[in-house]
């Protein structure tokens, strides 16, 4: 497993500018007395930006490991409170549910929500374990931590979807948020799994919905690749190269005049990550093994 080390002022920065962006949305759509609170709240991140990027690492080196964890975490949930304020109308109604169901004909995306709601979970899992370890917290510990911060900041963003009048609390969301969590806590205490298995999402975006790798579910599909590198009885170098792959897609869900489908594909993949790990490309080949490439597989799909 490579390990890279972070670049704090770009991360936190980056922080302020999500939020930025996020109230700046807001006050496009927003026509209460938050307006004005809002804009106070833009004016003060976006005059400090530039103090901030210049002496972030300064003050951000020396914290302790514990404080770092924890200002991280607050930032994710500012960030996803404004986003929300913004885009999902964040406090237009009282707390409610929504029962969206799971893998059905007739659910909203026919489950690939959910599992883009897992998969998030175990990217942020595995991500933020990465960012802990390289704070000096142990490898056991930094896995166990990330796996809460994920389920914490994904789950808070459930909460707010309760307050929302597009959306409600999701029980089903909040369970793959947890399991693509916990799965991520899994890889990241067994090397030995991680190196003979891949969560990854194969995304295409097209010219109608623009680029929304997080939602758009119709040019979305989600798979598992079983690498063969991982296997000790593989020594064919060649064959070392290759993935067998186990995935799932719907198309038609987000136009009513269109067939609905939910598809089931199986095929043969490069393994794009191994190619570029042996060429040295570190932050590249850890890339891959969350994205898969399109039309870097041969597939075959189950109606």
């Amino acid at each position: 497993m490579y390990k890279n080390r972070v670049n704090y002022s770009q991360y936190l920065q980056s922080v302020y500018y999500v939020i930025a962006h996020g109230l700046m949305r807001f006050l496009i759509v927003c026509k209460n007395f938050k307006k004005i609170f809002v804009l106070m709240m833009l004016v003060i991140i976006v005059t400090n930006i530039n103090a901030c990027a210049a002496d972030i690492r300064e003050k951000w080196t020396p914290l302790a490991k514990e404080d770092k964890l924890l200002y991280t975490n607050i930032g994710g949930a500012l960030a996803i409170t404004a986003w929300g304020l913004a885009n999902w109308d964040y406090g237009e109604r009282s707390a409610h549910a929504d029962n969206e169901g799971w893998f059905g004909e007739n659910t909203k995306t026919g489950g690939a929500d959910k599992l883009g709601h897992m998969f998030s979970g175990y990217v942020v899992g595995r991500s933020l374990s990465s960012l802990y370890e390289s704070w000096g917290y142990s490898q056991k510990n930094a896995a166990f931590l990330g796996a809460w911060s994920s389920f914490g900041i994904l789950n808070f963003m459930e909460v707010g979807d309760s307050f929302s009048s597009q959306y409600g609390f999701s029980y089903e969301d909040f369970i793959m948020n947890g399991l693509g969590s916990y799965v991520g806590y899994v890889f990241e205490t067994n090397p030995g799994l991680a190196r003979k298995i891949d969560l990854r999402i194969e995304y295409k975006p097209s010219d109608d919905n623009g680029i929304d790798i997080f939602t758009d579910y119709e040019n979305s599909k989600y798979l598992v690749a079983l690498k063969l590198e991982g296997f000790s009885s593989v020594r064919n170098k060649y064959l070392k190269y290759l993935e067998i792959h186990l995935g799932y897609y719907t198309r038609g869900y987000d136009d009513i005049n269109k067939k609905k489908e939910r598809n089931i594909y199986y095929g043969v993949g490069l393994n794009l990550s191994r190619l570029f790990r042996k060429k040295s490309y570190k932050k590249t080949s850890t890339f891959l093994k969350y994205y898969q490439v399109p039309y870097t597989d041969i597939q075959h799909t189950h109606h």
